[in-house]
C-alpha cells in the first residue's frame, strides 16, 4: 500500500469517528440547544473533516462539509438559532458523508443531487443569503485568526487591572480570578507596588492588579467571557503567547524577552544591564526598571510555559495512537499461544523437578500472566461508544413511528472487549427497535393510562464478576402471557393445554418464526429476529433472560463474557478426556460417593449441606466408556440463579484457557463451545455449561410427555 493510501485510510478512520463525536454532539444539541460548548464542538468537528479532507484529496467532502460548516459558524456567532430542522438537516449531512467516505472506497461517487438538496436546505434556513455569503469569506481558516486555534490548548497572558470602585460594585475580584483557574492550568501573581502606606489606604479602592498566565482547551472566548461583566472600566488585556500543538509554536523565551513583549521594560534599558554579571531579574530590579512583583511575574510565565510545553512533549510519547483492530487480534492470538508453551513449560518443570528450571517456569508464567492481562486491556473499550450510536436510532423510530422516546443510559464506562460489542450491536438494535414497536404505546395511549407522553427506554452495563450485565428497560404495554400462548399454539410450537411457568412462556418468544405482529412493518412482523438475537448472544457464550409486567414494562437481561479470547477455566477430568468448565460459573467441588448416588433411586440429585442440587453426568452425557471411581466430583455451578452439578472422575485444578474455535464439522455440537490446547499438546474441550443444562431439560421435558 502507497503512503498515499495510507493517509487516505488514516483520513477515513478519523472522519468516522469525527462523524460519530458529531451526531452525538447534535442529538445533546438538540436537548439543549443554547449550549455553546456542544456549537462548538459541533463547528470543530465540521472543520476538521473539512480541513483534513482538503489535504488528503477529498476534495468533495471539504466541499460540501465547509456549507455546513458555515451554517453553524453563523450559529456559532449567535446569528442563527438551533432548531430540529437544522438538526435533522445536519444530521443527513453527516450520513451523506459516510456514504461520500464509502464512495470513495468503491470508486462510484454519491449521489451528487443530495449534497444539493442538503445545501440548499441549510441555505433556506440562514437568516439571509447576504449574511451567509459574508459567513462564508470569514468562516475560512486563514482568514479567521481565531479558528487556527479551535481544538488547540493555548497558553494566554492576562494582565487584570480592574477599577478602583470594584468593591462598591459589589465584586469580588478574586472570584473572577478563581473562574479564571477554573480554565486550566493557571498561575497569578499580585502586582502591589501601588498600595499606599497604611494611613493612606482607602478600605473601599482595590491597590492590587494582577497578572496570570493560564493554559486552557477551552478557547480564546471563553477567557474573555471571565471578564466580561467587568471589562467596562477595567484595564485588561489578554495575548495568547503559545499554541500547544504536536510542535510548539515557540521555544522557551529568555525573562529579558518576556518583559519586553510585555511593554514592562524598553529594548534600550534591557541591552544597558546584559553586560552585567547578576541574573537578569536581579539587575533590571538593581537599577530601578521595573517593579520585584513584574519580574516575579515575567519569571512565573516563563516557568509555566516551560513546564507546560515538556509536559505535553511528554504526555505524546504515551498518548494514545491509532492501531487496527486486525493488529490487536493478532497480538493477542500471539499472547494466547504464548500461553499454551507457558503451561507446556510448567508442566515439563514439575516432570523434571529441576529447581532452576522451575524458578524459570514461574518467572515465565507471573510475566505471561502480566502480559496477557495488559494485552487483553488494551482490547477493552467503554460500552458508552456502542449507546452513544443508539440515540440516533432511537431518535429516527420516533419519528418513524409517531412515538415520543426518551433514552437514558447507565454504565457508560463499563469495559468490554471491542470484539464483543462489535458482536452485540446488531442485538441490541433489535431489542431497541421491539422495545419501541412492541413496547412503548403511542402518546394519547398513554395518557389515559397515568402515563407521561415520552415513553422511557434506558440502557444499563454493569460488570459482574467476568461478566458484564447489560438492561433494555422500557416502561411500556409489557408482555401478555396469555397473548403469547394463543400465538405459540397457533403456530404448532406447544399444546394449547399445555401449562407453562411464565419464564418458560417468555421463552417462546425465541423460537424460530415466533411474533406477535399482526401487521408486518418495516419494524416487525416477518417472523425473524428474537431467535436470531439469541443465538447471537449464545454465540458470545452469554444468555438472555425477559422479565416483564403488563402495562408496567419490560426488562431484556444480557449476560455477556467480558472477553472471547482467554478465560479462566477448571480442568476436570473423565477417564482419559480432559475438559474445561468456565472458572466464572463454578460455586464449589464436592465429592459424590457410590453410596450418596444410590440414594437418588436412579434421580441426578444430590444432598449438598441440606440442599438438593441436580446434576449431570458428563460421562454419560458424552458417552465416555470406562469404570468410574469410587468417588467422583460434583463441580457445582450457578446458572440462570440456579445451582448445577457436573459429575466428573476428577477435578485437575485451574488453568488459563486460551479459546480456540472449533471447526465447521463441529460447530454445531451443542455443549460445547470451544477448545483449547494443553500443555502436553492434548485438546481439551470448553463447554458450554447453560446449553449442556438446557438440552437436558428439553430432554426430560420431551421424556415426560
Amino acid at each position: 500500500m502507497s503512503t498515499a493510501d495510507q493517509h487516505k485510510d488514516a483520513y477515513r478512520e478519523e472522519a468516522l469517528e469525527l462523524l460519530a463525536e458529531l451526531e452525538t454532539s447534535l442529538l445533546d444539541l438538540e436537548q439543549s440547544p443554547d449550549d455553546m460548548e456542544l456549537i462548538g464542538r459541533i463547528f470543530r468537528a465540521l472543520h476538521t473533516i473539512k480541513g483534513s479532507g482538503s489535504m488528503f484529496g477529498f476534495e468533495d467532502i471539504a466541499e460540501f462539509t465547509h456549507e455546513v460548516e458555515t451554517v453553524f459558524d453563523i450559529v456559532r456567532n449567535g446569528e442563527m438559532s438551533v432548531t430540529k430542522e437544522l438538526i435533522d438537516l445536519t444530521l443527513s449531512a453527516g450520513d451523506h458523508v459516510k456514504m461520500m467516505l464509502n464512495a470513495a472506497g468503491t470508486g462510484h461517487p454519491a449521489d451528487p443531487k443530495r449534497a444539493q438538496e442538503i445545501i440548499a436546505s441549510l441555505q433556506k434556513l440562514s437568516p439571509d443569503k447576504k449574511e451567509l455569503d459574508a459567513a462564508r469569506a470569514v468562516s475560512s481558516e486563514e482568514d479567521d485568526p481565531a479558528s487556527l486555534h479551535e481544538g488547540k490548548s493555548i497558553t494566554c497572558r492576562i494582565r487584570f487591572r480592574p477599577p478602583g470602585d470594584i468593591f462598591m460594585r459589589g465584586i469580588n475580584p478574586l472570584l473572577i480570578l478563581d473562574d479564571l483557574r477554573g480554565l486550566g492550568e493557571c498561575r497569578i501573581v499580585a502586582q502591589k507596588e501601588e498600595i499606599p502606606v497604611l494611613n493612606d489606604i482607602d478600605p473601599e479602592h482595590c491597590y492590587t492588579y494582577w497578572d496570570a498566565v493560564l493554559t486552557t482547551d477551552q478557547g480564546i472566548n471563553a477567557v474573555k467571557e471571565v471578564f466580561e461583566f467587568i471589562e467596562d472600566g477595567s484595564d485588561l488585556k489578554i495575548d495568547i503567547i503559545d499554541i500547544i500543538d504536536d510542535k510548539p509554536t515557540s521555544s522557551h523565551k529568555k525573562l529579558g524577552d518576556i518583559l519586553v513583549e510585555r511593554g514592562d521594560v524598553s529594548p534600550d534599558d534591557l541591552q544597558k544591564v546584559l553586560s552585567r554579571q547578576k541574573r537578569i531579574g536581579e539587575l533590571l530590579v538593581d537599577a530601578d526598571l521595573v517593579d520585584t512583583g513584574k519580574v516575579e511575574s515575567a519569571l512565573t510565565e516563563q516557568r509555566h510555559v516551560r513546564e507546560v510545553q515538556e509536559k505535553y512533549q511528554r504526555s505524546e510519547t504515551v498518548s494514545s495512537i491509532r492501531v487496527s483492530s486486525d493488529k490487536l487480534d493478532r497480538l493477542v492470538n500471539l499472547v494466547g499461544e504464548l500461553v499454551t508453551v507457558q503451561a507446556r513449560l510448567t508442566r515439563t518443570s514439575a516432570l523434571r523437578n529441576d529447581p532452576e528450571l522451575l524458578s524459570i517456569s514461574e518467572e515465565v508464567e507471573r510475566l505471561t500472566e502480566y502480559l496477557r492481562d495488559n494485552t487483553m486491556s488494551v482490547r477493552m473499550v467503554p460500552i458508552g461508544t456502542m449507546f452513544n450510536k443508539f440515540k440516533r436510532l432511537v431518535r429516527d423510530l420516533s419519528a418513524e413511528t409517531g412515538k415520543e422516546v426518551e433514552m437514558s443510559t447507565e454504565g457508560a464506562d463499563t469495559e468490554l472487549d471491542k470484539t464483543v460489542i462489535d458482536k452485540l450491536n446488531d442485538p441490541l438494535v433489535h431489542m431497541i427497535r421491539n422495545s419501541i414497536d412492541h413496547g412503548i404505546e403511542p402518546p394519547e395511549v398513554r395518557e389515559p393510562m397515568g402515563k407521561p407522553r415520552a415513553g422511557m427506554l434506558h440502557l444499563s452495563a454493569r460488570h459482574s464478576g467476568a461478566n458484564v450485565l447489560i438492561e433494555i428497560t422500557d416502561d411500556g404495554a409489557g408482555l401478555d402471557p396469555e397473548a403469547i400462548r394463543t400465538r405459540a399454539a397457533e403456530k404448532g410450537l406447544i399444546d394449547p393445554d399445555a401449562e407453562l411457568s411464565e419464564k418458560d412462556t417468555f421463552a417462546l418468544i425465541f423460537e424460530p418464526g415466533f411474533s406477535t405482529a399482526r401487521k408486518i412493518t418495516s419494524l416487525s412482523g416477518r417472523g425473524v429476529g428474537m431467535d436470531v438475537v439469541k443465538r447471537s448472544i449464545e454465540a458470545l457464550r452469554g444468555s438472555i433472560e425477559i422479565s416483564s409486567r403488563k402495562n408496567i414494562g419490560t426488562t431484556v437481561t444480557l449476560k455477556i463474557p467480558l472477553t472471547l479470547a482467554i478465560i479462566d477455566g477448571l480442568l476436570v477430568k473423565i477417564a482419559e478426556e480432559v475438559f474445561v468448565i468456565p472458572l466464572s460459573i463454578i460455586e464449589e467441588c464436592v465429592e459424590l460417593s457410590r453410596d450418596a448416588a444410590s440414594k437418588g433411586n436412579g434421580r441426578r440429585i444430590s444432598n449438598v449441606r441440606g440442599e438438593i442440587v441436580p446434576y449431570i453426568s458428563l460421562r454419560e452425557r458424552f458417552m465416555i466408556n470406562g469404570d468410574k471411581p469410587p468417588i467422583e466430583q460434583i463441580v457445582i455451578t450457578r446458572i440462570e440463579g440456579r445451582r448445577i452439578g457436573l459429575v466428573v472422575d476428577h477435578v485437575i485444578g485451574e488453568h488459563q484457557t486460551v479459546i480456540k474455535t472449533l471447526g465447521r464439522v463441529y460447530k454445531d455440537v451443542e455443549g460445547v463451545s470451544g477448545a483449547t490446547i494443553l500443555g502436553d499438546g492434548r485438546v481439551a474441550l470448553i463447554l458450554d455449561v447453560p446449553r449442556l443444562v438446557q438440552n437436558m431439560e428439553r430432554e426430560v421435558a420431551f421424556a415426560g410427555q
